[in-house]
């Protein structure tokens, strides 16, 4: 995981931010109710998250100002791609682990076996 990181929303940012908090009038029609007032503003933050490159659902703010706070950076697709292949190689290096300790158990059996095949009984 990634650590907070310290952003900066310019004043547009912010203004739509701030509008889409907006109580906004219900008109029923037969469409059925409109989004929340917390689904628009969620929908701003993700698209200001994908912008700028943080995980919306971690935003905090830092107490400097509307303009500031604090998130942690989303995965780039580069970063995924590395992490990907880091786990695809750990995953081999479990499975080689794991199958080199059952053909030593294995070993050791049939080292058993032949061992007490070829004692001579008294």
């Amino acid at each position: 995981m990634y650590s907070r990181t310290n952003y900066e929303m310019t004043p547009a940012d912010l203004e739509k931010i701030l509008d889409a908090c907006k109580p906004v009038p219900m008109i029923m029609l037969q469409c059925g109710p409109g989004r929340s007032q917390q689904e628009r503003a969620n929908s701003a933050w993700a698209e200001l998250g994908l912008r700028m490159g943080f995980d919306h659902m971690t935003v905090q703010p830092t107490g400097n100002g509307d303009h500031f706070f604090t998130a942690v950076p989303s995965e780039t697709e580069q970063h995924r791609n590395e992490r990907l292949l880091r786990e695809q190689e750990e995953a081999q290096r479990a499975e080689v682990t794991r199958i080199e300790g059952e053909i030593k158990t294995l070993q050791d059996k049939l080292t058993a076996i032949l061992g007490a095949s070829t004692s001579p009984t008294t």
